[in-house]
């Protein structure tokens, strides 16, 4: 299979250099809330300046805006904070790639504008890379393509999850079960235990016919191979919620119909930690409770848990950095990826639409 080729493999010198970048941070009263995806990006603007680049041209999207008139689409938070720490002299940031609506649907033509602007194509937008857009697979089609420094380090730092130590454990939060199937099917395959929280480990509960009350949970059923899998583990006990204020601890067998869970249990949060303590490698994605309404507490545990062990480990998604990131933890023993969902189709894959563009 033809290898990635790499930013140091490029000939940039005098170049007017494209550079796919994912700058898609949470926008709050017209500032950048979280500035994490603009400085992971910094180190290739760094390398592009000192070997000779003539400009930089960086393609981003943001938010899902309706015209180039709607203004959760506007751009100028993310140049403020961009040139808050770099001198912005010599780089352009293009227009929000989503004003075009080419971009989404990897319109030829829409590419061709795209790569008219750059001598040379650079991707570093990994966390976007999942996604068959026209700026993603489309531009690199018509101009020399390498991988940026962030997409180099995503795929050195996620590979070795792709095959994993004897013992090692997966940690999967978040919901849509039918979008994570072969993932699952995957991971079950690899990895000694596969801890389900979130969504996920609702649809589980239901398969195996234990009650799960006004739960979220997936319309499309869970393979009877997977339900019965002893490998995959659900939570033993939750955190449940009738009405406001009508929350309580219950083990599964005791949720009533009219409860949702909205966290891991205690005893469940005990023990998960207690794996993760034990094992030599944790792969986790995803929240264990519902993350965006504050039921945080399983997901905070853990991530404690995963700050003190002295595994190896790999983590990604929004929620799940947030969580780890309260700790101090060793860096050079955990990997935190910039991809949520570019993350889990590049373990379930093995590549991305983004990486295989870059092959061609």
């Amino acid at each position: 299979m033809q290898e990635i080729k790499l930013l140091k493999d490029a000939d940039v010198k005098g170049k007017r250099v494209l550079v796919r970048v994912d700058f898609n941070e949470p926008v709050k009263d017209g500032v950048v809330a979280d500035d994490v995806r603009i400085k992971a990006v910094l180190p290739t603007i760094a390398y592009l300046r000192e070997h000779g680049a003539a400009s930089i041209i960086l393609l981003t999207h943001l938010a899902r805006p309706t015209s180039p008139q709607d203004p959760s689409g506007d751009l100028t938070p993310i140049r403020t904070a961009l040139g808050a720490l770099i001198d912005m002299q010599g780089i352009e940031l293009h227009e929000n790639l989503r004003f075009n609506p080419g971009e989404e649907s990897n319109d030829p033509e829409f590419a061709k504008e795209l790569a008219a602007l750059g001598d040379v194509y650079v991707n570093d937008a990994f966390a976007a890379s999942h996604r068959e857009h026209a700026s993603i697979v489309g531009v690199p089609k018509l101009l020399p393509s390498y991988a940026g420094l962030l997409m180099g380090r995503e795929i050195a730092g996620l590979t070795p999850a792709l095959t994993p130590p004897p013992g090692a454990l997966a940690i999967i939060g978040g919901a849509k079960f039918e979008t994570k199937l072969h993932l699952i099917q995957k991971l079950l395959s690899q990895y000694s235990e596969l801890l389900l929280g979130g969504a996920l480990g609702n649809d589980i509960i239901k398969a195996r016919g234990l009650p799960f009350g006004a739960s979220i949970v997936s319309h499309e059923p869970v393979p009877i191979d997977v339900a019965i899998n002893d490998r995959l583990m659900p939570p033993m006990d939750a955190v449940v919620m009738s009405g406001p204020g009508a929350e309580r601890e219950a083990i599964i067998v005791d949720i009533r119909a009219e409860e949702r869970i909205i966290d891991i249990g205690p005893a469940t949060s005990t023990l998960w930690a207690e794996k993760i303590a034990a094992a030599p490698f944790v792969l986790w994605n995803g929240p264990m409770g519902i993350y965006e309404e504050g039921y945080v507490d399983g997901t905070n545990v853990l991530a404690e848990a995963l700050s003190k062990s002295p595994a190896r480990a790999v983590v990604g998604g929004g929620d799940t950095i947030a969580a780890l990131t309260k700790h101090s933890f060793d860096a050079q023993k955990v990997f935190v990826s910039t991809g949520g969902g570019a993350m889990l189709d590049f373990l379930a894959h093995g590549t991305l639409p983004g990486l295989e563009a870059l092959r061609n």
